[in-house]
């Protein structure tokens, strides 16, 4: 195994994680990921990953030109890196990030990922428009609302958890697939 905990490669390349001002209470969203959870999920990323040593002081929405905030609720509800078509053509067409993502909001795409594998079927971005609106409440942070003329597509999505917003690392750009055209906010 290739993983390992690393700073950039030279103090000029990482100019360090910056925060976007998407959060309402930083300190209560600060990292609580410790790197042994990290380790546990080693396996949902190819090898050679790279990831930033555990800062307490990280929030979700900060980020830099080295390195990317991941949400470890991705790789705890079944997701690996890279991620599905529908789920990474969602996140380039919005150019959200994914912790604007609320966990309803990655449910139901990995359930859809899921359900469209199983069954072989064709479903993309205007299929989910047909079914779902994207809508915030004012946090910057996203999730799916089913449409009114639409029977409930998928069932028990969301559930009364706070945790995931102090759940997730850093990971090296240009340690993996894409990771040069991930989003910067």
């Amino acid at each position: 195994m290739n993983t390992r905990f690393s700073p950039a490669k030279s103090p000029i390349e990482d100019e360090g994680l910056r925060s976007h001002n998407l959060l309402k209470n930083p300190s209560s969203e600060i990292c609580k990921f410790t790197d042994p959870e990290i380790l546990n999920l080693v396996s949902c990323f190819p090898p050679g990953i790279v990831f930033r040593p555990f800062d307490p002081s990280a929030c979700s929405d900060a980020t830099s030109k080295t390195w990317f905030c991941f949400l470890a609720l991705l790789f705890l509800l079944g997701y690996s890196y890279p991620f599905p078509d529908l789920t990474q053509r969602f996140f380039t067409l919005t150019v959200m990030s994914y912790s604007q993502a609320m966990p309803m909001l990655w449910r139901t795409l990995f359930t859809i990922e899921e359900i469209l594998e199983k069954e072989r079927l064709e479903f993309g971005l205007l299929d989910l428009t047909y079914l779902y609106s994207l809508v915030t409440y004012g946090s910057n942070r996203f999730l799916f609302k089913y449409k009114p003329h639409q029977l409930i597509p998928i069932h028990k999505t969301t559930q009364n958890d706070s945790t995931w917003k102090n759940q997730f690392f850093f990971v090296r750009r240009d340690s993996i697939p894409d990771g040069d055209t991930m989003p910067l906010r």
